[in-house]
C-alpha cells in the first residue's frame, strides 16, 4: 500500500498529482495545519518537522517533496519523468527541484504574513513587501527560463513540473501573473494536464485562504 499524508493546498499536492501521472494508487490521510494533527507523535515518527507531505512506502516513510519525487521517479524509470545522469537535462531537472523549493518558501513566508500570525495586522509592511518582491522575482526568473518552452525542461514534461505546478496554485493569492506572460501559460498547459486534473478532484478542501489575493499591506 502506498499512503500519501496531505494537506490540501500545500506542498505535498505535488505528490498527489506526481502519483496521478505515474498511474500509481495511493490512499489520502487528510490532515489540516490547524488543528495540530502535524504534531502528533506518529506523524512526527513520519517528518520529524511536522510538514507535509509524508509518503509511506516499500515499507518506509519519505519526507520532503524534492526527495520524495526523486524517489518515485528512480522507482518508475519507464515513466521517463526525470532525466537520468549523463543526460543533457539532468542538471536544469535538479536545478528545477531546488527552484521550485525557491519560489515555495516564499510564498511560505507570505502565509505566514497574511495568514498564520495570531494577529496578520502585526505583520510588519516592509517584511511583506520584501518577500512579495521577491516573490516576483522568481516569477521574472520563471519566465525567462520558459522562453518559448512548453514546461521547465526542453525536452518536455516531467517531475520538475509537478514540484513547479504547486507552485502556480499558491503564487496567485500574493502576486499578479499578468506581467509573465509565459508562466502564465505554463500554468494554464499545466492545469490542463488530465493527472493535474484528477488530482484536484482528490485534493479535499483548504481551510487557510479566505480570499481571493491578499496585498501589500496600505497598497
Amino acid at each position: 500500500m502506498i499512503r500519501l499524508h496531505h494537506v490540501p493546498m500545500a506542498r505535498s499536492f505535488r505528490i498527489l498529482w506526481l502519483l496521478e501521472e505515474l498511474g500509481l494508487d495511493a490512499e489520502i490521510a487528510l490532515y489540516s495545519i490547524r488543528d495540530g494533527s502535524l504534531r502528533a507523535p506518529d506523524y512526527l515518527g513520519r517528518a520529524p518537522v511536522g510538514r507535509v507531505p509524508a509518503l509511506d512506502i516499500d515499507g518506509i516513510s519519505i519526507f520532503e517533496s524534492g526527495a520524495i519525487t526523486q524517489y518515485l521517479c528512480e522507482r518508475h524509470p519507464e515513466a521517463a519523468l526525470a532525466p537520468m545522469p549523463g543526460t543533457p537535462d539532468r542538471v536544469r531537472f535538479l536545478e528545477m527541484l531546488g527552484f521550485a523549493e525557491t519560489m515555495a518558501s516564499l510564498v511560505e513566508q507570505l502565509n505566514l504574513n497574511h495568514i498564520f500570525l495570531r494577529d496578520p495586522s502585526q505583520a510588519s509592511p516592509v517584511v511583506v513587501k520584501l518577500n512579495t518582491r521577491r516573490l516576483e522575482m522568481t516569477l521574472a526568473a520563471l519566465e525567462h527560463l520558459l522562453g518559448d518552452q512548453d514546461y521547465v525542461l526542453p525536452s518536455g514534461f516531467s517531475a520538475a513540473d509537478t514540484m513547479m505546478g504547486f507552485n502556480m496554485l499558491a503564487v496567485p493569492f500574493y502576486a499578479h501573473l499578468d506581467p509573465f506572460p509565459a508562466v502564465t501559460a505554463y500554468r494554464d498547459r499545466i492545469m490542463a494536464r488530465p493527472a493535474f486534473q484528477r488530482a484536484q478532484s482528490r485534493d479535499g478542501e483548504q481551510d487557510f485562504y479566505d480570499r481571493p489575493f491578499y496585498p501589500i499591506p496600505g497598497t
